[in-house]
């Protein structure tokens, strides 16, 4: 049979790409990744649990979530949700609130108890875990599910790492904390408590394991020269927030004073300030828009009483008159926007100073293995795998080059755990081909009306300074669902019936709810109505094969 000639059209005419019984295109359903897929740390399928959530299903949109993150009560607290960054629904409205739906799903799960599913059958391997922070007890989830014998040593006498003895309580409550630790130890992963490992090699050699991921967290603060006279009183952030855990709380003063611009120094002047501090001043070398803290942080803290001065750095603690008095120079930015000293000086009081720059990791239980880079203070490893120089040793969190927070941490024990099982079974894991994500452009945002984002509740003001209670509040199951439904199912067909309802040959087939459509090619004539209007960009146009 011969080929069919084609029409040129002008681009700009209403008749360009719909070539009647000419076929030149043809329609095909697409997948693509949705942006918020694509910027989650942890790499979460967003999309697909809001999908179950939309429902009311609230158990399987949980079940949904935690085959990637096993702690979304923990994250819908402490996350910083740069997926909602990314969302194509801030260009028609607000940001879908994916952090507060995933909370809601994450308490759900705590009071109605669900339980993950059983592990897979036992493989005969065992790994041992180095850390019980994010990164560990997530890599313990993944591998025990997968069927591997997992034990976690913990320095510390409680399981959490940082997310405890980092993130202050009134950010995330203790027993959120302890029960999404609790429902992995119940899966059967062993937990040792107050067991430091001194000799990475002996401690493997001695417990039979068969791999190992380290996850030991940044505890150690770091210190700036800061010349001080002996009665001067200079504390470290990591120092005060960890006894925050004990039963006597730190002894601040009434003036305190943080050196310091990242979310550790907002969350130590906020802490100052429940514990009775009149003022707590964070002195920062740079202005606000360089500061490294998340901006909402700053923000509850400016509301909370904090202050700021910008522009500052400490130059001395004490003086022979006063050893209370910290000498302030004032800076200036240059074309760069690096902090230069003006020589200008002032005085402040105060009765602590507390050092919030940065932390380091211990690295000396590695002392003894062979193969391993250390490059600035954290292990080298494969970015693809996360193995260390050391075949079988692999690495992740606060102990890798990466940025340090609480859903990178996840992302790289989920991502560890599985090439840690390949490896164990003597193959190598092949990570799924990502599709092209799903610009706004592609979508149909006319069919969305206006939904704007539910606002989460937050603590009065007084009590926010006067106790420790949670600040942030959750969603009610109405207001978790409404949130869950803004979604606009960007590149993925969420059987709307749009395509079937507006196709003028009946060429769109329904294959049954859950199963989506196909199209009748002997009925189609190529159109583009189907695309133009599918709501998510589901659908596009390829030229007609020959």
């Amino acid at each position: 049979m011969d080929k069919p000639f084609a029409i040129t059209l002008d681009p700009g005419s209403s008749l360009a790409n719909k070539t009647g019984s000419w076929r030149t295109e043809r329609p095909s359903y697409v997948h693509r990744l949705p942006p918020c897929n694509a910027q989650c740390p942890a790499g979460e399928d967003i999309q697909g649990w809001l999908f179950e959530a939309e429902s009311g299903d609230y158990e399987t949109a949980w079940r949904h979530l935690v085959r990637d993150n096993p702690f979304p009560a923990i994250m819908g607290r402490v996350c910083y949700h740069s997926c909602e960054g990314a969302c194509n629904r801030a260009q028609v409205d607000a940001a879908v609130g994916i952090n507060s739906v995933e909370r809601f799903l994450g308490d759900a799960a705590l009071e109605h108890r669900w339980r993950f599913d059983a592990p897979a059958a036992d493989s005969g391997k065992r790994v041992l875990i180095v850390g019980a922070g994010p990164s560990g007890m997530s890599a313990a989830y993944h591998l025990r599910r997968l069927g591997h014998g997992v034990t976690v040593v913990e320095a510390g006498p409680l399981a959490g790492g940082m997310m405890r003895f980092g993130i202050p309580k009134y950010r995330l409550p203790r027993d959120v904390l302890d029960a999404e630790m609790q429902r992995i130890v119940d899966l059967g992963v062993t937990l040792r408590l107050n067991t430091k490992v001194d000799d990475l090699a002996q401690t493997m050699a001695e417990g039979g394991y068969d791999a190992a991921f380290l996850a030991v967290g940044a505890h150690i603060a770091r210190r700036a020269f800061i010349p001080a006279k002996d009665s001067s009183r200079i504390l470290d952030a990591v120092q005060v927030l960890r006894s925050m855990e004990g039963e006597e709380p730190p002894l601040l003063g009434r003036r305190v004073v943080v050196y310091g611009g990242g979310n550790t120094a907002i969350d130590v002047a906020r802490t100052a300030r429940r514990l009775g501090a009149t003022e707590a001043v964070i002195v920062y070398r740079r202005t606000r828009e360089k500061m490294p803290a998340h901006d909402f942080e700053v923000e509850e803290a400016l509301q909370e009483g904090v202050m700021v001065k910008w522009l500052s750095t400490i130059k001395q603690a004490g003086s022979d008159a006063d050893a209370g008095a910290l000498t302030i120079e004032k800076m200036v930015l240059d074309e760069k926007g690096n902090p230069q000293p003006t020589g200008e000086y002032e005085t402040l009081e105060a009765d602590s100073l507390v050092l919030a720059l940065g932390q380091d990791v211990d690295l000396s239980l590695l002392d003894r293995v062979a193969g391993l880079a250390i490059e600035d203070g954290v292990v080298r490893v494969d970015a693809a795998t996360m193995m260390t120089g050391h075949p079988g040793i692999f690495a992740g969190g606060d102990m890798v080059p990466a940025e340090r927070n609480v859903t990178v941490a996840v992302g790289h024990g989920k991502k560890a755990a599985r090439h840690i099982d390949a490896w164990l079974r003597g193959s190598v894991y092949a990570p799924p081909p990502r599709h092209a994500i799903a610009t706004f452009e592609r979508i149909n945002p006319w069919y969305y009306s206006d939904a704007p984002k539910t606002v989460r509740p937050q603590l009065d003001l007084a009590r926010r300074t006067s106790s420790f209670d949670e600040v942030q509040g959750g969603l009610s199951a109405a207001n978790a669902l409404f949130e869950a439904r803004r979604c606009m199912s960007c590149g993925n067909c969420f059987e709307c019936d749009n395509c079937y309802g507006v196709c003028p040959d009946n060429a769109v087939v329904k294959l049954g709810p859950g199963q989506g459509f196909e199209f009748n090619l002997d009925y189609c004539k190529g159109c583009g109505v189907c695309a133009a209007e599918c709501p998510c960009g589901a659908i596009e146009m390829r030229p007609e094969e020959t």
